[in-house]
Protein backbone atom coordinates (compact mmCIF):
# COMPACT_ATOMS: atom_id res chain seq x y z
CA UNK A 1 0.00 0.00 0.00
CA UNK A 2 2.54 2.47 1.22
CA UNK A 3 5.82 3.26 0.24
CA UNK A 4 8.97 3.90 2.65
CA UNK A 5 10.37 7.55 2.66
CA UNK A 6 12.27 7.65 5.97
CA UNK A 7 15.91 7.41 6.49
CA UNK A 8 18.19 5.84 8.53
CA UNK A 9 19.55 7.98 11.89
CA UNK A 10 22.49 7.39 13.67
CA UNK A 11 22.07 8.03 17.30
CA UNK A 12 25.39 8.93 18.63
CA UNK A 13 24.43 9.73 22.12
CA UNK A 14 23.37 6.25 22.71
CA UNK A 15 25.71 4.61 20.51
CA UNK A 16 22.61 2.89 19.02
CA UNK A 17 21.35 2.76 15.19
CA UNK A 18 18.12 1.93 14.61
CA UNK A 19 15.90 3.40 11.03
CA UNK A 20 13.19 5.67 10.91
CA UNK A 21 10.29 5.45 12.11
CA UNK A 22 11.18 2.79 15.23
CA UNK A 23 11.90 4.45 18.19
CA UNK A 24 13.80 4.08 21.38
CA UNK A 25 12.32 6.62 24.38
CA UNK A 26 13.96 6.20 27.76
CA UNK A 27 11.60 6.08 31.11
CA UNK A 28 12.01 6.10 34.41
CA UNK A 29 10.25 4.15 36.70
CA UNK A 30 8.60 6.25 39.28
CA UNK A 31 5.38 8.08 39.60
CA UNK A 32 5.57 11.81 40.36
CA UNK A 33 2.68 14.39 40.47
CA UNK A 34 0.51 11.53 38.92
CA UNK A 35 2.28 10.89 36.20
CA UNK A 36 4.19 7.60 35.19
CA UNK A 37 8.21 8.07 34.02
CA UNK A 38 11.21 5.21 33.21
CA UNK A 39 14.81 4.39 33.11
CA UNK A 40 14.65 1.50 31.47
CA UNK A 41 14.44 1.74 27.48
CA UNK A 42 11.31 1.05 25.93
CA UNK A 43 10.71 0.30 22.51
CA UNK A 44 8.36 2.54 20.64
CA UNK A 45 7.49 -0.07 17.05
CA UNK A 46 5.86 1.25 13.76
CA UNK A 47 4.10 -0.79 12.83
CA UNK A 48 5.94 -0.57 8.95
CA UNK A 49 4.79 0.23 5.45
CA UNK A 50 2.39 -2.05 5.68
CA UNK A 51 0.45 -0.09 7.68
CA UNK A 52 1.48 3.17 7.62
CA UNK A 53 2.61 5.79 5.06
CA UNK A 54 2.89 9.82 4.23
CA UNK A 55 -0.76 10.46 4.89
CA UNK A 56 -2.89 10.46 8.55
CA UNK A 57 -2.97 7.23 10.02
CA UNK A 58 -5.81 7.35 12.79
CA UNK A 59 -7.54 6.17 15.60
CA UNK A 60 -6.16 2.08 15.75
CA UNK A 61 -8.30 -0.90 17.03
CA UNK A 62 -6.88 -3.74 18.05
CA UNK A 63 -8.55 -7.38 18.56
CA UNK A 64 -8.79 -8.83 21.23
CA UNK A 65 -6.53 -11.71 19.86
CA UNK A 66 -4.06 -8.95 18.76
CA UNK A 67 -4.47 -10.23 14.83
CA UNK A 68 -6.65 -7.53 13.18
CA UNK A 69 -5.95 -4.11 13.53
CA UNK A 70 -8.83 -1.37 12.02
CA UNK A 71 -7.89 1.86 11.58
CA UNK A 72 -8.34 5.34 9.69
CA UNK A 73 -6.23 6.99 6.52
CA UNK A 74 -7.06 10.17 5.67
CA UNK A 75 -7.14 11.80 2.66
CA UNK A 76 -6.04 8.50 0.81
CA UNK A 77 -6.84 8.34 -2.94
CA UNK A 78 -8.59 4.91 -2.13
CA UNK A 79 -10.88 6.54 0.46
CA UNK A 80 -14.83 7.01 -0.65
CA UNK A 81 -14.86 10.23 -1.15
CA UNK A 82 -11.57 11.36 -1.97
CA UNK A 83 -12.09 14.06 -4.46
CA UNK A 84 -15.55 15.65 -2.69
CA UNK A 85 -15.00 15.37 0.80
CA UNK A 86 -11.77 16.96 2.24
CA UNK A 87 -9.22 15.43 4.22
CA UNK A 88 -11.77 12.05 3.92
CA UNK A 89 -11.55 9.47 6.75
CA UNK A 90 -12.20 6.21 5.94
CA UNK A 91 -11.64 2.79 7.37
CA UNK A 92 -8.76 0.07 6.45
CA UNK A 93 -7.60 -2.88 8.01
CA UNK A 94 -4.66 -5.38 8.45
CA UNK A 95 -4.04 -8.74 9.60
CA UNK A 96 -1.37 -10.62 11.54
CA UNK A 97 -0.19 -13.64 10.34
CA UNK A 98 1.93 -16.42 12.55
CA UNK A 99 5.14 -14.61 12.22
CA UNK A 100 3.62 -10.83 13.52
CA UNK A 101 3.76 -10.20 10.08
CA UNK A 102 1.13 -7.09 9.30
CA UNK A 103 -0.14 -7.84 5.77
CA UNK A 104 -0.80 -5.09 3.46
CA UNK A 105 -3.35 -2.65 4.63
CA UNK A 106 -6.94 -2.85 2.69
CA UNK A 107 -9.56 -0.35 2.21
CA UNK A 108 -12.98 -1.92 3.56
CA UNK A 109 -15.48 -0.83 1.01
CA UNK A 110 -19.14 -0.30 1.33
CA UNK A 111 -21.13 -0.79 4.19
CA UNK A 112 -18.76 0.08 6.26
CA UNK A 113 -16.75 3.07 3.91
CA UNK A 114 -20.02 5.48 2.80
CA UNK A 115 -19.89 9.26 1.87
CA UNK A 116 -19.45 10.52 5.74
CA UNK A 117 -16.28 10.21 8.08
CA UNK A 118 -15.51 6.86 8.64
CA UNK A 119 -14.28 4.94 11.68
CA UNK A 120 -14.33 1.74 13.68
CA UNK A 121 -14.71 2.13 17.77
CA UNK A 122 -14.78 -1.34 19.12
CA UNK A 123 -13.87 -5.00 17.47
CA UNK A 124 -15.77 -7.59 20.11
CA UNK A 125 -13.67 -10.14 21.40
CA UNK A 126 -15.40 -12.86 18.85
CA UNK A 127 -14.52 -10.80 16.01
CA UNK A 128 -18.03 -11.12 14.73
CA UNK A 129 -19.07 -7.71 15.46
CA UNK A 130 -17.43 -4.04 15.18
CA UNK A 131 -19.05 -0.90 16.03
CA UNK A 132 -18.63 2.36 13.82
CA UNK A 133 -19.08 5.69 13.76
CA UNK A 134 -22.48 6.82 12.60
CA UNK A 135 -26.23 5.92 13.09
CA UNK A 136 -27.10 4.17 10.09
CA UNK A 137 -30.86 2.37 9.30
CA UNK A 138 -30.75 -0.55 6.63
CA UNK A 139 -27.07 1.27 4.84
CA UNK A 140 -28.68 4.67 5.24
CA UNK A 141 -27.01 7.17 7.12
CA UNK A 142 -29.30 8.86 9.54
CA UNK A 143 -26.59 10.98 11.40
CA UNK A 144 -24.92 11.51 14.61
CA UNK A 145 -24.58 7.94 17.25
CA UNK A 146 -23.24 4.52 16.94
CA UNK A 147 -23.74 1.42 14.93
CA UNK A 148 -23.10 -2.38 14.92
CA UNK A 149 -22.06 -4.50 12.55
CA UNK A 150 -21.73 -8.34 12.60
CA UNK A 151 -19.65 -10.52 10.46
CA UNK A 152 -21.89 -13.00 7.86
CA UNK A 153 -21.76 -16.31 6.20
CA UNK A 154 -20.16 -15.14 3.27
CA UNK A 155 -17.30 -13.56 4.99
CA UNK A 156 -18.91 -9.74 4.75
CA UNK A 157 -20.07 -7.40 7.28
CA UNK A 158 -23.57 -7.10 7.57
CA UNK A 159 -24.93 -3.13 6.98
CA UNK A 160 -24.61 -1.08 10.23
CA UNK A 161 -27.43 -1.02 12.61
CA UNK A 162 -27.56 1.88 14.85
CA UNK A 163 -27.39 1.20 18.88
CA UNK A 164 -30.87 2.95 20.12
CA UNK A 165 -29.75 5.05 23.32
CA UNK A 166 -32.12 6.93 25.06
CA UNK A 167 -31.84 10.92 24.83
CA UNK A 168 -28.57 10.37 22.77
CA UNK A 169 -29.05 13.81 21.05
CA UNK A 170 -29.23 15.70 24.29
CA UNK A 171 -25.65 14.63 24.82
CA UNK A 172 -24.04 14.61 21.53
CA UNK A 173 -23.92 18.44 20.30
CA UNK A 174 -20.48 19.20 20.08
CA UNK A 175 -17.69 19.02 17.35
CA UNK A 176 -16.43 15.79 18.03
CA UNK A 177 -17.97 12.75 19.36
CA UNK A 178 -16.95 8.61 19.56
CA UNK A 179 -17.48 5.61 21.32
CA UNK A 180 -15.98 2.13 22.53
CA UNK A 181 -17.66 -0.69 23.92
CA UNK A 182 -16.71 -2.67 26.92
CA UNK A 183 -15.67 -6.48 25.83
CA UNK A 184 -18.58 -7.57 27.87
CA UNK A 185 -21.06 -6.35 25.33
CA UNK A 186 -23.43 -4.61 28.13
CA UNK A 187 -21.36 -1.41 28.53
CA UNK A 188 -21.07 0.97 26.07
CA UNK A 189 -18.89 4.16 26.75
CA UNK A 190 -18.91 7.58 24.79
CA UNK A 191 -17.67 11.17 24.72
CA UNK A 192 -19.57 14.03 23.20
CA UNK A 193 -20.37 17.95 25.05
CA UNK A 194 -24.07 18.28 25.57
CA UNK A 195 -23.02 22.26 24.52
CA UNK A 196 -23.79 23.10 20.76
CA UNK A 197 -20.70 23.31 18.53
CA UNK A 198 -18.26 22.38 21.64
CA UNK A 199 -15.02 20.58 21.91
CA UNK A 200 -14.73 20.20 25.35
CA UNK A 201 -16.03 16.40 25.41
CA UNK A 202 -17.06 14.40 29.00
CA UNK A 203 -16.84 10.99 28.97
CA UNK A 204 -20.43 8.67 29.61
CA UNK A 205 -21.11 5.54 30.47
CA UNK A 206 -24.48 3.59 28.88
CA UNK A 207 -26.00 -0.17 29.63
CA UNK A 208 -27.82 -2.74 27.27
CA UNK A 209 -31.17 -3.12 28.28
CA UNK A 210 -33.05 -6.39 28.24
CA UNK A 211 -35.27 -5.21 25.70
CA UNK A 212 -32.11 -4.47 23.65
CA UNK A 213 -32.13 -0.57 24.16
CA UNK A 214 -29.27 1.13 25.82
CA UNK A 215 -29.41 3.51 28.79
CA UNK A 216 -29.73 7.24 28.92
CA UNK A 217 -25.83 8.17 28.81
CA UNK A 218 -24.53 8.94 32.17
CA UNK A 219 -21.20 11.33 33.17
CA UNK A 220 -18.76 9.03 34.82
CA UNK A 221 -17.96 11.76 37.14
CA UNK A 222 -16.11 14.90 38.43
CA UNK A 223 -12.98 12.48 38.28
CA UNK A 224 -13.08 11.40 35.30
CA UNK A 225 -14.68 14.88 33.66
CA UNK A 226 -12.73 17.87 34.89
CA UNK A 227 -14.95 20.41 34.55
CA UNK A 228 -13.29 22.73 31.79
CA UNK A 229 -11.21 20.25 29.91
CA UNK A 230 -11.62 17.69 27.38
CA UNK A 231 -11.60 13.91 28.18
CA UNK A 232 -12.14 11.65 25.24
CA UNK A 233 -11.43 8.68 23.43
CA UNK A 234 -12.26 6.50 26.76
CA UNK A 235 -10.66 2.55 26.05
CA UNK A 236 -11.90 -0.27 28.98
CA UNK A 237 -9.71 -2.90 29.08
CA UNK A 238 -10.32 -6.46 29.06
CA UNK A 239 -10.47 -6.59 32.80
CA UNK A 240 -13.66 -4.16 32.59
CA UNK A 241 -12.02 -2.17 35.23
CA UNK A 242 -8.71 -0.18 34.25
CA UNK A 243 -9.86 3.03 31.43
CA UNK A 244 -7.64 4.52 29.99
CA UNK A 245 -8.31 8.14 28.06
CA UNK A 246 -7.29 11.30 26.69
CA UNK A 247 -7.22 14.69 28.47
CA UNK A 248 -6.07 18.33 28.34
CA UNK A 249 -6.45 18.46 31.95
CA UNK A 250 -3.95 20.29 33.78
CA UNK A 251 -0.35 18.50 34.73
CA UNK A 252 0.05 16.90 31.58
CA UNK A 253 3.24 16.75 29.14
CA UNK A 254 1.81 19.22 26.51
CA UNK A 255 -1.50 19.19 24.78
CA UNK A 256 -4.12 16.37 25.24
CA UNK A 257 -2.50 13.10 26.90
CA UNK A 258 -3.28 9.26 27.50
CA UNK A 259 -4.36 8.74 31.32
CA UNK A 260 -4.99 5.25 33.45
CA UNK A 261 -7.57 5.22 35.90
CA UNK A 262 -9.58 1.86 38.14
CA UNK A 263 -12.94 1.81 38.16
CA UNK A 264 -13.61 0.79 41.81
CA UNK A 265 -17.25 -0.30 41.95
CA UNK A 266 -20.20 -1.15 39.81
CA UNK A 267 -21.50 1.89 39.57
CA UNK A 268 -18.95 3.58 37.10
CA UNK A 269 -18.90 7.00 38.92
CA UNK A 270 -16.04 6.02 41.66
CA UNK A 271 -12.75 6.10 39.92
CA UNK A 272 -8.90 5.67 40.91
CA UNK A 273 -7.25 9.18 40.46
CA UNK A 274 -6.49 9.05 36.62
CA UNK A 275 -2.65 8.94 36.53
CA UNK A 276 -0.61 10.45 33.29
CA UNK A 277 1.24 7.26 31.54
CA UNK A 278 4.23 9.82 30.20
CA UNK A 279 6.83 10.04 27.59
CA UNK A 280 7.48 8.27 25.63
CA UNK A 281 3.50 7.52 25.53
CA UNK A 282 2.90 11.06 25.50
CA UNK A 283 4.43 13.89 23.87
CA UNK A 284 3.71 17.52 23.96
CA UNK A 285 1.58 17.70 20.85
CA UNK A 286 -1.93 16.03 20.88
CA UNK A 287 -2.07 12.26 22.35
CA UNK A 288 -5.54 10.01 21.73
CA UNK A 289 -6.66 6.65 20.25
CA UNK A 290 -5.43 4.63 23.18
CA UNK A 291 -6.28 0.72 22.22
CA UNK A 292 -5.21 -2.66 23.73
CA UNK A 293 -5.07 -6.35 22.79
CA UNK A 294 -6.00 -8.97 25.59
CA UNK A 295 -3.28 -9.32 26.84
CA UNK A 296 -2.50 -6.19 27.76
CA UNK A 297 0.62 -6.06 27.33
CA UNK A 298 0.93 -3.84 24.01
CA UNK A 299 -0.90 -1.07 23.19
CA UNK A 300 -1.58 0.86 20.04
CA UNK A 301 -1.60 4.23 19.44
CA UNK A 302 -0.89 7.04 17.33
CA UNK A 303 2.16 9.17 17.24
CA UNK A 304 3.38 12.35 14.58
CA UNK A 305 6.87 11.64 15.90
CA UNK A 306 9.33 10.00 13.82
CA UNK A 307 7.28 8.23 11.56
CA UNK A 308 6.83 7.64 8.31
CA UNK A 309 4.08 10.83 7.44
CA UNK A 310 1.77 12.88 9.56
CA UNK A 311 0.99 10.49 12.11
CA UNK A 312 1.36 6.75 12.32
CA UNK A 313 0.16 4.09 14.03
CA UNK A 314 2.37 2.47 16.62
CA UNK A 315 2.73 -0.20 19.39
CA UNK A 316 4.47 0.02 23.25
CA UNK A 317 5.51 -2.21 25.49
CA UNK A 318 3.34 -1.05 28.54
CA UNK A 319 5.37 -1.26 32.15
CA UNK A 320 4.17 -3.48 34.89
CA UNK A 321 2.09 -0.49 36.44
CA UNK A 322 0.60 0.46 32.98
CA UNK A 323 -0.94 -2.92 32.46
CA UNK A 324 -4.80 -3.80 33.29
CA UNK A 325 -5.28 -6.98 35.45
CA UNK A 326 -5.04 -10.08 33.57
CA UNK A 327 -7.53 -12.12 32.01
CA UNK A 328 -8.26 -15.46 30.27
CA UNK A 329 -9.31 -15.77 26.46
CA UNK A 330 -11.59 -18.68 26.28
CA UNK A 331 -11.36 -19.86 22.40
CA UNK A 332 -13.74 -22.14 20.54
CA UNK A 333 -16.07 -23.98 18.03
CA UNK A 334 -20.13 -24.10 18.82
CA UNK A 335 -21.48 -27.29 17.33
CA UNK A 336 -24.69 -29.09 17.01
CA UNK A 337 -24.40 -31.95 19.49
CA UNK A 338 -25.60 -34.67 17.03
CA UNK A 339 -24.66 -33.49 13.83
CA UNK A 340 -21.39 -32.13 15.08
CA UNK A 341 -22.08 -29.17 12.51
CA UNK A 342 -20.61 -26.06 13.35
CA UNK A 343 -23.60 -23.47 14.84
CA UNK A 344 -24.21 -19.47 14.80
CA UNK A 345 -25.37 -18.81 17.87
CA UNK A 346 -25.30 -16.12 20.54
CA UNK A 347 -23.01 -16.96 23.50
CA UNK A 348 -24.20 -15.84 27.33
CA UNK A 349 -21.52 -16.07 30.25
CA UNK A 350 -22.87 -15.63 33.93
CA UNK A 351 -21.48 -15.72 37.94
CA UNK A 352 -22.16 -18.30 40.47
CA UNK A 353 -24.31 -18.46 42.22
CA UNK A 354 -26.10 -15.38 41.29
CA UNK A 355 -26.99 -15.94 37.65
CA UNK A 356 -25.64 -12.14 36.79
CA UNK A 357 -25.51 -12.27 33.24
CA UNK A 358 -22.10 -10.45 33.09
CA UNK A 359 -21.22 -11.15 29.29
CA UNK A 360 -22.63 -11.54 25.73
CA UNK A 361 -21.17 -12.81 22.86
CA UNK A 362 -21.40 -14.13 19.01
CA UNK A 363 -20.00 -17.20 16.84
CA UNK A 364 -19.44 -17.22 13.72
CA UNK A 365 -21.62 -17.58 11.20
CA UNK A 366 -19.30 -19.73 9.05
CA UNK A 367 -17.45 -21.65 11.75
CA UNK A 368 -18.64 -21.15 14.92
CA UNK A 369 -16.23 -20.26 16.01
CA UNK A 370 -15.81 -17.47 19.31
CA UNK A 371 -14.04 -15.56 21.79
CA UNK A 372 -14.86 -14.50 25.33
CA UNK A 373 -12.68 -12.74 27.70
CA UNK A 374 -13.09 -13.46 31.24
CA UNK A 375 -11.56 -11.40 34.49
CA UNK A 376 -10.27 -13.73 36.76
CA UNK A 377 -11.84 -14.05 40.37
CA UNK A 378 -15.22 -15.03 39.25
CA UNK A 379 -17.09 -18.91 38.88
CA UNK A 380 -18.49 -18.61 35.83
CA UNK A 381 -21.38 -21.03 33.60
CA UNK A 382 -21.23 -20.37 29.78
CA UNK A 383 -23.40 -21.67 27.01
CA UNK A 384 -24.72 -20.48 23.89
CA UNK A 385 -28.30 -20.36 22.83
CA UNK A 386 -30.21 -20.57 19.57
CA UNK A 387 -34.02 -21.71 18.85
CA UNK A 388 -35.16 -25.39 19.43
CA UNK A 389 -31.91 -26.80 21.17
CA UNK A 390 -31.21 -26.46 24.79
CA UNK A 391 -27.66 -25.57 25.73
CA UNK A 392 -24.85 -27.73 27.52
CA UNK A 393 -23.27 -24.97 29.45
CA UNK A 394 -19.71 -25.05 30.55
CA UNK A 395 -18.17 -24.13 34.12
CA UNK A 396 -15.19 -21.75 34.63
CA UNK A 397 -14.25 -21.70 38.09
CA UNK A 398 -12.20 -18.63 37.90
CA UNK A 399 -11.89 -17.73 41.45
CA UNK A 400 -10.16 -20.59 42.54
CA UNK A 401 -7.24 -19.59 40.82
CA UNK A 402 -4.41 -17.55 41.35
CA UNK A 403 -3.61 -14.09 38.74
CA UNK A 404 -0.86 -16.43 36.63
CA UNK A 405 -1.16 -13.62 33.97
CA UNK A 406 -3.33 -13.85 30.76
CA UNK A 407 -3.72 -17.16 29.82
CA UNK A 408 -5.97 -18.65 26.84
CA UNK A 409 -7.69 -22.10 26.53
CA UNK A 410 -9.92 -23.82 24.34
CA UNK A 411 -13.60 -25.05 25.08
CA UNK A 412 -16.21 -25.84 22.49
CA UNK A 413 -19.59 -25.29 23.32
CA UNK A 414 -22.68 -27.74 22.24
CA UNK A 415 -26.48 -27.42 21.24
CA UNK A 416 -28.35 -30.45 22.05
CA UNK A 417 -31.60 -30.48 19.95
CA UNK A 418 -34.88 -30.89 21.47
CA UNK A 419 -35.97 -34.68 20.71
CA UNK A 420 -36.73 -37.86 22.13
CA UNK A 421 -33.82 -39.82 23.22
CA UNK A 422 -31.58 -36.66 23.20
CA UNK A 423 -29.03 -36.58 26.13
CA UNK A 424 -28.30 -33.82 28.09
CA UNK A 425 -25.60 -33.40 30.26
CA UNK A 426 -25.50 -30.86 33.22
CA UNK A 427 -22.19 -29.96 33.58
CA UNK A 428 -23.23 -26.80 36.24
CA UNK A 429 -24.97 -28.84 38.86
CA UNK A 430 -22.14 -29.44 41.66
CA UNK A 431 -22.50 -31.54 45.30
CA UNK A 432 -19.98 -31.26 48.19
CA UNK A 433 -17.79 -34.51 48.25
CA UNK A 434 -19.91 -37.76 49.30
CA UNK A 435 -22.40 -35.53 49.50
CA UNK A 436 -26.24 -35.47 47.55
CA UNK A 437 -27.14 -31.72 48.94
CA UNK A 438 -27.29 -29.77 45.93
CA UNK A 439 -25.44 -26.41 45.90
CA UNK A 440 -26.30 -23.38 45.30
CA UNK A 441 -24.22 -22.63 42.15
CA UNK A 442 -26.48 -25.46 40.83
CA UNK A 443 -29.41 -23.48 40.59
CA UNK A 444 -28.98 -21.45 37.93
CA UNK A 445 -28.68 -24.63 35.81
CA UNK A 446 -31.77 -26.39 36.86
CA UNK A 447 -33.84 -23.10 36.26
CA UNK A 448 -32.66 -23.62 32.64
CA UNK A 449 -34.66 -26.92 32.58
CA UNK A 450 -37.72 -25.87 34.47
CA UNK A 451 -37.72 -23.31 31.72
CA UNK A 452 -37.16 -25.80 29.16
CA UNK A 453 -40.27 -27.85 30.50
CA UNK A 454 -42.79 -25.52 31.16
CA UNK A 455 -42.27 -23.70 27.67
CA UNK A 456 -42.42 -27.80 26.41
CA UNK A 457 -45.58 -29.44 28.16
CA UNK A 458 -45.34 -32.44 26.26
CA UNK A 459 -41.60 -33.50 27.30
CA UNK A 460 -40.98 -35.84 29.79
CA UNK A 461 -37.67 -36.61 31.17
CA UNK A 462 -35.34 -38.82 33.20
CA UNK A 463 -33.03 -37.28 35.49
CA UNK A 464 -29.63 -39.65 36.14
CA UNK A 465 -26.57 -39.09 38.10
CA UNK A 466 -23.55 -41.37 37.21
CA UNK A 467 -20.14 -41.73 39.59
CA UNK A 468 -16.89 -42.74 38.38
CA UNK A 469 -15.40 -46.32 39.67
CA UNK A 470 -13.96 -45.41 43.09
CA UNK A 471 -15.95 -46.61 45.52
CA UNK A 472 -17.98 -49.89 45.74
CA UNK A 473 -20.69 -50.85 43.73
CA UNK A 474 -23.33 -50.73 45.95
CA UNK A 475 -21.96 -47.37 47.57
CA UNK A 476 -21.90 -45.39 44.00
CA UNK A 477 -25.58 -46.51 43.04
CA UNK A 478 -26.45 -45.18 46.13
CA UNK A 479 -24.60 -42.14 45.85
CA UNK A 480 -26.04 -41.78 42.34
CA UNK A 481 -29.48 -42.32 43.20
CA UNK A 482 -29.65 -39.68 45.89
CA UNK A 483 -28.03 -37.06 43.53
CA UNK A 484 -31.01 -37.90 40.95
CA UNK A 485 -33.32 -37.91 43.31
CA UNK A 486 -32.16 -34.31 44.83
CA UNK A 487 -32.11 -32.63 41.22
CA UNK A 488 -35.63 -34.11 40.63
CA UNK A 489 -37.14 -32.72 43.91
CA UNK A 490 -35.57 -29.23 43.36
CA UNK A 491 -37.40 -29.09 39.62
CA UNK A 492 -40.60 -30.19 41.52
CA UNK A 493 -40.56 -27.30 43.78
CA UNK A 494 -40.23 -25.23 40.99
CA UNK A 495 -43.83 -26.41 40.33
CA UNK A 496 -43.34 -29.02 37.05
CA UNK A 497 -45.62 -31.81 37.81
CA UNK A 498 -44.11 -35.24 38.98
CA UNK A 499 -45.54 -36.88 35.91
CA UNK A 500 -43.02 -35.71 33.90
CA UNK A 501 -39.36 -36.50 35.68
CA UNK A 502 -38.19 -39.64 36.76
CA UNK A 503 -34.80 -39.83 38.29
CA UNK A 504 -32.38 -42.42 38.38
CA UNK A 505 -28.78 -43.52 39.79
CA UNK A 506 -26.51 -45.47 37.41
CA UNK A 507 -23.68 -45.03 39.61
CA UNK A 508 -20.58 -46.49 37.87
CA UNK A 509 -22.05 -48.72 34.98
CA UNK A 510 -22.83 -45.65 32.35
CA UNK A 511 -18.80 -44.43 32.02
CA UNK A 512 -18.18 -42.05 28.73
CA UNK A 513 -14.49 -42.68 29.35
CA UNK A 514 -12.08 -44.74 30.89
CA UNK A 515 -11.19 -44.30 34.77
CA UNK A 516 -7.81 -43.91 33.74
CA UNK A 517 -6.96 -40.45 35.07
CA UNK A 518 -8.33 -37.79 37.14
CA UNK A 519 -9.96 -35.89 33.97
CA UNK A 520 -11.57 -39.09 32.30
CA UNK A 521 -13.22 -39.50 36.24
CA UNK A 522 -14.54 -36.08 36.42
CA UNK A 523 -15.60 -36.67 32.96
CA UNK A 524 -17.50 -39.65 34.15
CA UNK A 525 -18.83 -38.16 37.81
CA UNK A 526 -21.87 -36.07 36.12
CA UNK A 527 -25.46 -35.38 35.85
CA UNK A 528 -27.52 -35.46 32.75
CA UNK A 529 -30.99 -35.34 31.37
CA UNK A 530 -32.38 -37.88 28.68
CA UNK A 531 -35.81 -36.53 26.83
CA UNK A 532 -38.37 -39.38 27.07
CA UNK A 533 -41.30 -37.64 25.41
CA UNK A 534 -41.74 -34.15 23.36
Amino acid sequence: MKNLTCFFILCACLNLAYAQPKNDSIRLVAQKDNIITASTILKIENLGENINSDLPELRPTISADGNILFFICESHPANTKYNSVPNSQDIWYSERDTAGVWSEARHLSYPLNTSQYNAVYWISPDNNRILIRGAFNEGAYLGKGVSLCSLKKNGRWSEPDMLVIKNYHKYDRGRQSGATMAHDGKTLLLYMTPEEGGFDNDIYVCFLTPEGYWTEPKSLGKKINVPGYDEMTPYIASDGVTMYFSSNRPGGLGDNDIYMTKRLDKTWQKWSDPVNLGSPINTPDWDAFFTLDAGGEYAYLTTSLNGYGQSDIVRVKLLEQEKPDPVLMVSGNVYNLKTKEPLSANLIYETLPDGTEVGNAVSSAMDGSFKIVLPYDKNYSIRATADKFFAISENLNLDSLVKVGYKEIHKDLYLAPIEIGQVVRLNNVFFDFDKWDLRSESFVELDRVVVLLKENPAIEIEMSAHTDNRGSDEYNIKLSDNRAKSVREYILSKGIAASRIVSQGYGETKPVAPNDTDENRQLNRRVEFTILKN
